[in-house]
């Protein structure tokens, strides 16, 4: 297996470089001239279409179901403990959630990828050895308001301030063993889950990233069953890449033996804007942090300690550092746990006059990636992770 396929650039390359020498075989055209074709077209065109599976009748599972879009409050996650409750989690979908019935779901994994096709039902899947890991989700969009605010220049979608994020204790089942037991061949080189939601939403990843031992097949969150709006009966979690490829209401796990591709990683889910003239697919989240305040908090004034949260998609953070005002950078205070692909706590002894003030906050992770003080405008609005001036005022 090769590690460098889980980076967003090589994966890029390789997948595309696969993907045209096929594509071009069977419409009988050098690869050359189909290159060219597929930039004039748009890879969309180019690629043609494919059937979205439709949302099987269901019962409601009794679980909350919200408007498609909400952001986590920060102010509530002060004093919580390391996970986000379900009910304070953001949500995020598409167009709708459907109510899935685990009597009549099925997970298909299939393609040409494996040797032994399954249909698994809820409670052959909940009698598989189990997994948990606490890790983050969090929507490529998280920050986008921040690009019309810093970048004078707004991108269409969500305006989530940093709310679209979440830790959670998820529990499930080692997506490389569901692999393993329907006998994944050693050509496979893609696996795209399919959602069973109106849109049929699917995003390949590499079989690298797929076999990795924290990418799971979730059924339980913070020790509950899935609630319908984070993917009820199952989703995956694909731990540090952006949040599109944790699928939710997964009714299917395809895997090829040639490269993969849908809407979600050919004309969304891409860096498109004159930064980004080669239009990269988005993989890993950035570094980001937060700090536990309303926006445009009231405080009092006088001594008090400001906490707040950073994470990463390379890995742990080493080190935060805030300021006030646009002072002096000062180190906050890290506190355990400090995982992986989930996030660090982190608090800082300030003393605020009154009057309005900025805070800001910085974390660098474990690869040395720090927050910078501007991000380039993409034209979808993704991966802002630049340093937030969060307003405040002390009275």
């Amino acid at each position: 297996m090769r590690d460098d396929l889980k980076d967003q650039a090589v994966y890029e390359r390789e997948r595309l470089e696969q993907w045209s020498w096929r594509a071009a075989r069977e419409l009988g055209v050098s690869r050359r001239k189909f290159l060219q074709l597929a930039v004039a077209t748009g890879l969309a065109t180019a690629l043609g279409g494919v059937r979205v599976p439709s949302v099987r009748a269901a019962d409601d599972p009794d679980f909350f179901v919200y408007a498609p879009n909400r952001e986590m409050r920060w102010e509530r996650m002060a004093g919580q403990g390391y996970v986000v409750p379900n009910k304070l989690f953001f949500v995020r979908t598409h167009k709708d959630t459907p109510l899935l019935d685990t009597t009549t779901w099925r997970l298909r994994i299939d393609g040409s990828g494996v040797d032994n096709p399954l249909a698994l039902s809820y409670q052959e899947i909940l009698a598989m050895p189990s997994a948990s890991e606490r890790r983050f989700i969090e929507c490529a969009g998280n920050g986008r308001s921040f690009f019309e605010t810093y970048n004078g220049q707004a991108a269409p979608g969500t305006p989530w301030k940093l709310g679209a994020v979440g830790v959670a204790e998820w529990t499930g089942v080692r997506l490389s063993a569901l692999l393993e037991r329907a006998g994944v061949k050693a050509t496979a080189v893609d696996v795209m889950p399919w959602g069973l939601d109106s849109l049929g939403v699917r995003r390949p990843i590499p079989l690298e990233k797929a076999l990795d031992d924290d990418t799971l097949l979730v059924y339980a969150m913070n020790d509950a069953p899935l609630p319908a709006d984070h993917g009820y009966p199952a989703r995956l979690l694909v731990p540090g890449w952006v949040g599109v490829a944790s699928i939710k209401w997964v009714g299917r796990i395809e895997v090829s033996e040639q490269p993969l591709y849908s809407t979600w990683n050919t004309t969304t889910y891409r860096l498109f804007g004159d930064a980004y003239p080669d239009n990269p697919v988005l993989t890993s989240q950035q570094v980001k942090s937060a700090f536990e305040l309303a926006w445009g908090a009231r405080l009092t004034p006088g001594p008090r300690t400001l906490t707040g949260r950073s994470w990463s998609g390379a890995g742990s953070i080493t080190q935060v550092q805030i300021s006030v005002d646009g002072g002096a950078w000062m180190q906050a205070r890290l506190h355990k746990p400090n995982i992986p692909m989930a996030w660090v706590r982190w608090s800082a002894p300030v003393d605020l006059a009154p009057g309005e003030h900025r805070l800001r906050a910085r974390a660098t992770d474990r690869m040395g990636n720090s927050q910078p003080d501007s991000v380039p405008f993409n034209t979808q609005g993704y991966l802002y992770w630049g340093v937030i001036e969060h307003p405040v005022t002390a009275c």
